[in-house]
């Protein structure tokens, strides 16, 4: 079979030298390079596809191409097929396929038609390129637009809460600006914690400490000394300082908008204790209004949950009378990271 590399396009049978040439490129493509005829099997493959697929050559040439294609997407092959006879060519199409393990890889094909000498189409080249990479970057670039909202959200809570409660201390329009400007001074700090790291250069600092990083966080809540911090002094790493800082940070907020910190008269206690080998934060909330249950929004629990899994840590929620009384339990050697 001469196959097609022009417009006609057939690779001339005289000229070796060329065929060798085009072998080899096919043959370096990081993308998987296929060849199969009219009825769907495969005629060749390239060490691409072996890295894609995990099938060697000798294992899928002769075979049907359905091999690689899930059973959800078995009726993508006849319509890629039908354009191929009636001489269309498919650009970048996004699907998935099966690798031999059973995993699935998300890819994007090109596929043509390639013609014999005579001019007949009698098989397909199809171009397979793996864009899982693509896909777990949009998927995160979602998921930080996600939290972006929600931090955002909170924030304008936060500084509505921040209004609210010096409104109610203040009785001069003077005192009133200078307290919200630094409360808001305080929230601006926090988030800065929350959302950039402690050192440019990781060699740089070791860490720092829970105790401060804590009080740093809930400063902006702290309206007329409602919140007590107590306990050890217990070094933090920079890598766990930033999921803790989020978490407390999530749980302030949580308080502020439906717990103790949402009244005048609550408080909120926590405390620190440290063990030979794990680090215990108690968070007490006192005066707060009646629950009927958990008020974290759905994406703020997940984010509660997904920030104690980072961190190996067990949250123990108990909903009393006064107020909630919660738990985290996490190793030391986890902190220090």
């Amino acid at each position: 079979m001469t196959l097609t590399t022009d417009t006609r396009g057939t690779i001339p049978d005289h000229d070796p030298d060329l065929r060798d040439w085009l072998a080899a490129i096919v043959e370096g493509s990081d993308d998987a390079i296929i060849s199969k005829d009219l009825s769907g099997r495969i005629h060749s493959w390239n060490t691409g596809a072996t890295r894609i697929f995990g099938y060697a050559a000798r294992e899928v040439i002769g075979k049907p191409i359905t091999i690689l294609i899930p059973e959800d997407r078995l009726d993508e092959e006849p319509r890629i097929l039908a354009k191929i006879r009636s001489g269309e060519r498919v650009e970048h199409f996004e699907t998935i396929r099966r690798r031999k393990d059973g995993s699935l890889v998300n890819l994007s094909l090109t596929i043509s038609p390639i013609r014999d000498a005579a001019g007949t189409i009698v098989g397909a080249s199809k171009i397979a390129r793996d864009i899982s990479e693509r896909f777990k970057a949009e998927e995160t670039q979602r998921l930080l637009i996600r939290e972006m909202q929600h931090r955002v959200k909170n924030l304008f809570a936060v500084a509505m809460s921040i209004v609210s409660l010096s409104a109610r201390e203040e009785t001069s329009a003077d005192a009133l600006a200078h307290a919200i400007r630094d409360r808001l001074s305080a929230l601006a700090r926090a988030h800065e914690m929350t959302t950039s790291r402690w050192s440019i250069d990781d060699s740089d600092k070791p860490g720092g400490d829970l105790f401060t990083l804590i009080e740093k966080v809930l400063a902006p809540y702290d309206a007329c000394d409602r919140i007590h911090l107590e306990g050890d002094h217990v070094s933090v790493g920079r890598h766990a300082a930033t999921s803790i800082a989020l978490l407390i940070y999530e749980l302030a907020t949580n308080a502020a908008k439906y717990g103790a910190l949402s009244v005048g008269d609550g408080k909120l206690v926590i405390s620190l204790q440290q063990t030979a080998d794990q680090i215990r934060i108690d968070w007490r909330e006192i005066g707060g209004p009646k629950l009927q249950g958990e008020k974290l929004s759905g994406f703020g629990s997940r984010l509660v949950e997904n920030l104690a899994s980072a961190l190996d840590a067990t949250v123990t929620r108990d909903w009393r009378a006064s107020g909630l009384f919660l738990t985290i339990e996490l190793p030391e050697a986890v902190l220090k990271t």
